[in-house]
């Protein structure tokens, strides 16, 4: 997965947009207002790209003990969120799961109204 192909999967999610809260620096991915998957683009520049993303607690103990590129969430809380390596163990199918496992967390999250118009849209 390249950035164009990260990019165009996560805007390809219902009501996603994408921001630079931070810094030019940080392209951050939200639903509902609410980030669900950040990423540096200096870090693609460098050849060395990751993604923070939100995860179950105990899912992601879990994915830390299984893989080398899954750590705990970098300048975020590591209990919600993981850090995930580009280019070591996680594959492409993988990383595709953990952004949409991130993406129905946050979404889950959202009250019932904001989901409902959503989903209606």
């Amino acid at each position: 997965m390249n950035i164009q192909q990260l990019y165009d999967y996560c805007l390809s999610k219902k009501a996603v947009t994408e921001h630079f809260p931070f810094d030019e620096d940080t392209l951050v991915f939200k639903v509902g207002g609410k980030m669900f998957c950040l990423t540096s683009l200096k870090d693609w520049e460098n050849g060395t790209p990751s993604l923070n993303l939100k995860c179950d607690p105990e899912r992601a103990l879990e994915l830390r003990a299984e893989y080398d590129a899954i750590t705990a969430g970098y300048h975020m809380s590591k209990v919600h969120w993981n850090t995930v390596a580009f280019h070591s163990d996680v594959d492409d199918k993988m990383m595709r799961e953990l952004i949409n496992h991130s993406y129905e967390l946050v979404f889950k999250s959202l009250t019932k109204k904001m989901q409902s118009d959503i989903l209606n849209h």
